[in-house]
């Protein structure tokens, strides 16, 4: 509840500004919705008690606005606000450099809404002949504008692990550097990243010229912002990446706090308080102390660990900081000798447990390598075993196979599994298929073929359109066919491109669990399909699933750790992963499908 009130006064603040209202007034709901947000206690109660003014900030005025909110779910200033500030104008807000009030000026200057008529008039001279603007603001404003344009507003995780590792090994080039990490969004393993985020440590005296040598990066093309602690950078790539820096003795508690998310710090603060402590970006404080972060010393704490301890939880894993399910996985049993003994309920999947890749193509179909380099590049990467998935015969845009064409790949498998023994190589190759699911639930191929795979895929690449209730039951009868072991990539969905299917997913997957049938977590960052948000069926129903990379090439084999973050995001066990299994524990698992 205190976040959506929040987000209501935040957005009263704002429209404030683009319509051109009192300051004071747009700064009395924008420091109000900063304290709701971060109040610890029991709003309800204050609310029920009409007490709403006892908290910093909140006069009478803003108190009955809330009051209004809970009870309506709306407030009757913003909602004449929305009705005066136009849907295309609140889009400049995302125009890196163009606050509220430079918004407001243009607005009632040049009586514009529309974006394509911002970029006219910062090109013809109107925005720069404003008062207060000028030609580098309007220059700036294109800049931003063509970014925009250019690139979306968030990126891929692969995308964003690649520039942020540019950074850091970069910075690391500096002796000054004590500490470095992504945070945020980017190391909760989020399936499509905002701004890049680093955080390193550093003695003070040190922070400038680390800041300098940031900013001077080749990657960078613009710089957004500079500062002593904080900078921000435009990438030649398009992506913004901030760098903070901090003081080494707040490297852990920044680190924690900078990662996230909003939801997950604000559980932990009230956990702090709870047990007569404070927590924030500098560390964990005594809150009889008064805190002054340049001065006052934190409570020793060696890492993040640490803090979660004193807070009477097991360490949360960066993956889980959503406040979804985690705090009730990782909290502690706490007695008068340990405050923090025995094993979390859960512990998660790494990518030390999986033994084999399931789900790659080769020449044969739409992939890029043979049979045989695929399986070296297993090899080489230290798994056990691989299953080869190409595509099926409906697949023709895919280079779908055959009957004949499966029977001759089988003899290729056959041939290449026949040199590994020779040499000694305990490693072997399954057959398999990504079958389609046809539009009645059928699969592409008759049973006769399908029982001499080893493992079946069935996937849908067609009719993603099909009404919800249609497409339950064609995965239903997909799932319960007898030859099927895994279904693939369940929603289809290809992240910042399109949106999945709109299967209920609630009622598939304990559907899946009981017919013995494993759901995909398809590793291909475009993917990242199933969505660690359905962890907690998926840990309820015991379903099984199987972490894919979905590689066409061998480079498509590094899509695994994207696989394993959206697992330990949906919390899940190396238990619950299919080959987490030995080669002889995988083919016991798949034969008791039939």
């Amino acid at each position: 509840m205190n976040k959506d009130i929040a987000q209501a006064l935040q957005e009263i603040a704002t429209l404030m500004k683009l319509t051109g209202e009192n300051d004071f007034r747009s700064m009395a709901f924008d420091r109000a919705a900063r304290n709701i947000e971060s109040f610890q206690g029991d709003l309800s109660e204050l609310i029920e008690n009409q007490q709403l003014s006892t908290i910093k900030g909140i006069g009478k005025s803003i108190a009955n606005d809330i009051l209004q909110y809970t009870r309506t779910g709306t407030i009757p200033v913003l909602e004449k606000l929305r009705e005066k500030v136009s849907p295309e104008l609140m889009q400049w807000l995302d125009i890196p450099g163009l606050g509220p009030k430079k918004i407001h000026a243009i607005h009632q200057n040049l009586a514009i809404t529309r974006l394509d008529q911002l970029k006219t008039a910062c090109e013809d001279g109107r925005v720069a002949s404003l008062p207060g603007m000028g030609k580098k603001t309007a220059e700036k404003i294109l800049l931003s504008i063509s970014w925009m344009e250019q690139h979306s507003k968030r990126c891929r995780i692969d995308e964003a692990t690649k520039i942020a590792h540019l950074f850091i090994d970069e910075l690391k080039k500096s002796e000054h550097v004590h500490d470095i990490s992504v945070a945020g969004s980017l190391r909760r393993a989020l399936e499509t990243i905002g701004d890049i985020d680093i955080l390193l440590s550093s003695d003070s005296e040190h922070a400038s010229k680390i800041m300098d040598q940031f900013v001077r990066f080749h990657q960078v093309t613009e710089i957004i912002g500079k500062g002593d602690t904080k900078s921000s950078v435009r990438t030649t790539s398009g992506r913004q990446v901030d760098l903070r820096i901090v003081e080494p003795r707040h490297f852990h508690a920044a680190l924690l706090y900078f990662t996230g998310s909003k939801e997950h710090n604000i559980v932990l603060r009230k956990r702090a308080r709870s047990r007569d402590l404070v927590l924030n970006e500098y560390g964990l404080y005594p809150i009889s102390q008064e805190i002054n972060p340049g001065e006052t010393s934190p409570l020793p704490i060696q890492s993040e660990s640490d803090i979660y301890h004193r807070l009477d939880l097991h360490f949360i894993p960066p993956e889980m900081r959503e406040d979804y399910f985690e705090f009730d996985l990782f909290e502690a049993i706490v007695d008068a000798t340990a405050r923090t003994e025995g094993k979390p309920d859960q512990e998660l999947v790494s990518s030390h447990d999986l033994k084999g890749v399931i789900h790659l193509h080769t020449r044969w179909s739409d992939g890029n390598n043979s049979i045989e380099e695929m399986a070296n590049a297993c090899i080489k990467q230290g798994y056990q075993y691989m299953c080869v998935t190409d595509h099926s015969r409906s697949a023709a845009y895919a280079g779908g196979l055959t009957i004949e064409q499966v029977y001759a790949q089988w003899k290729e498998i056959d041939r290449v599994n026949n040199e590994l023994e020779k040499i000694g190589s305990p490693f072997r190759i399954l057959k398999g298929t990504e079958t389609d699911i046809l539009a009645d639930g059928t699969l592409d191929y008759p049973d006769e073929l399908l029982k001499g795979f080893d493992l079946v895929i069935a996937s849908v690449h067609s009719g993603i359109d099909m009404p919800a209730d249609k497409m339950l039951d064609r995965l239903k009868k997909a799932v319960s066919n007898r030859y099927t072991h895994i279904i693939g990539h369940p929603t289809g969905r290809l992240l910042l491109r399109r949106e999945g299917n709109k299967v209920d997913l609630e009622k598939l997957i304990p559907f899946a669990a009981d017919y013995h049938t494993a759901m995909e977590i398809n590793a291909n960052p475009w993917r990242l399909d199933l969505d660690w948000r359905y962890g907690g069926v998926i840990r309820s129903t015991g379903l099984m699933s199987v972490i894919c990379p979905d590689a066409h090439d061998i480079s498509g084999l590094d899509h695994m750790i994207y696989g394993i973050g959206t697992a330990r995001k949906a919390g899940l066990a190396p238990a619950q992963v299919l080959n987490t299994l030995s080669l002889k524990d995988l083919s016991d698992w798949l034969n008791q499908k039939q």
